[in-house]
């Protein structure tokens, strides 16, 4: 009796255990998804070109850097991952700026002292007002290029299958945020409790303009299956980055640098 009482007892602490950590997930999942930096200050320095900062009007006002260099040039529209600031990115800027290329890059609400809470509809929306700003500023969609990073590649593809945009890059594309959450909670019920879902699988396979998806085979948080998936899935024409020691984050060498330039050349 004395064993079966402990058995029983050990049984309820590891399903209250379980129960608790579901509760927590159900409530605090965007801060486990979301990470914007706590230190805001936009440090420029490091950039080899001259941007002007703007602020878009979504339904609040959202810090962003704006890059022209030639108006006859088309327009990379930039969305960064789930974490950091916009100076964070500034390796890869001052590359994109060598091309013939203009750029935009906005921080989504919540971001680089933006207000507001990152929520998957509000970054959609985050996105849509920074294509309106730049079709208000004369730009329009056949000369804008879609660039995501990580949690901003489901951005990029949530824009893009509404608009016909000139290209879309994509580096670290995850399939879908279910999915992906499954891989760190696998014994948890997420399709029940997932508020953000960016099922960006199905929604690729709507997008009917060039493609280029980038992705490392070491890639310890999104599985580089996915990204195969996610380029396997995409319409024609297409084109794949995949190189065998990139993590996450990809290298900004050379050999991904040409990449970039030789989709967006092969644009024009």
């Amino acid at each position: 009796m004395k064993i079966g009482s402990i058995a029983l007892n050990s049984f309820f602490i590891l399903i209250s255990i379980y129960l608790f950590i579901i509760i927590f997930l159900s409530f605090y999942q965007r801060k486990l998804l979301y990470h914007p930096s706590e230190n805001n200050y936009l440090d420029e320095t490091s950039l080899n070109h001259k941007v002007e900062k703007v602020y878009i009007q979504s339904e609040n006002k959202l810090v962003s850097w704006n890059f022209q260099k030639n108006p006859k040039f088309k327009t990379l529209l930039f969305f960064h991952g789930n974490a950091g600031r916009l100076d964070n990115r500034i390796y890869k800027l001052n590359e994109l700026a060598k091309f013939d290329l203009n750029y935009l890059i906005i921080a989504y609400r919540g971001f680089s002292g933006n207000k507001g809470n990152p929520t998957e509809k509000g970054l959609y929306k985050d996105a849509k007002a920074a294509k309106d700003w730049l079709n208000n500023q004369g730009i329009d969609d056949q000369n804008i290029i879609l660039y995501g990073e990580s949690l901003g590649t489901a951005i990029a593809i949530d824009l893009g299958k509404s608009f016909k945009f000139s290209g879309i890059i994509l580096e670290s594309p995850f399939t879908s945020m279910e999915k992906l959450a499954k891989k760190y909670y696998p014994i948890f019920p997420i399709k029940m409790i997932l508020k953000d879902k960016y099922d960006s699988l199905e929604k690729i396979k709507e997008i009917n303009f060039p493609i280029l998806v980038m992705h490392g085979e070491k890639d310890t948080i999104v599985p580089f299956s996915m990204g195969v998936e996610i380029y396997e899935n995409a319409n024609s024409p297409k084109s794949k980055y995949f190189i065998k020691y990139d993590d996450h984050m990809m290298n900004f060498d050379q050999n991904l640098v040409k990449a970039i330039e030789k989709f967006i050349n092969n644009l024009k």
